[in-house]
């Protein structure tokens, strides 16, 4: 079983910054693939990132592709998600999902709680 906590969400301004983190406990770390899933209000969940478990490959949802950017420290077991010049539109709740490097929103095995983001005009 997989632990996965949030932290970061808040209320930014459009054109802010925000960084989310992620950390995982409860088995080794270092062998998944890790992503970020969001849900705007009245949406579906949305793919946003994803990371390998080596840290050497990233894929990103076409939106946010030059403004996100995530990364992972596996001695510390915690991913991040960079996100530069937000807009509006990236308001929503942010989910840490583990699972393969492929992830979609239906195919991840862990989820974490998820995470509140908030962009104003």
């Amino acid at each position: 079983q997989v632990q996965l906590v949030e932290s970061g969400g808040g209320l930014v301004q459009a054109g802010g910054s925000l960084r989310l983190s992620c950390t995982a406990s409860g088995r080794t770390f270092g062998t998944d693939a890790m992503g970020w899933i969001r849900q705007a209000p009245g949406k579906e969940r949305e793919f946003v990132a994803a990371i390998s478990w080596s840290g050497d490959n990233t894929r990103y949802t076409d939106s946010v592709k030059g403004r996100f950017t995530i990364s992972r420290d596996n001695a510390r077991n915690t991913v991040y998600l960079q996100m530069n010049s937000l807009k509006p539109e990236d308001t929503a709740v942010y989910y840490c999902a583990a699972g393969p490097y492929w992830m979609t929103p239906q195919r991840a095995d862990y989820w974490g709680q998820g995470t509140q983001v908030t962009v104003s005009s």
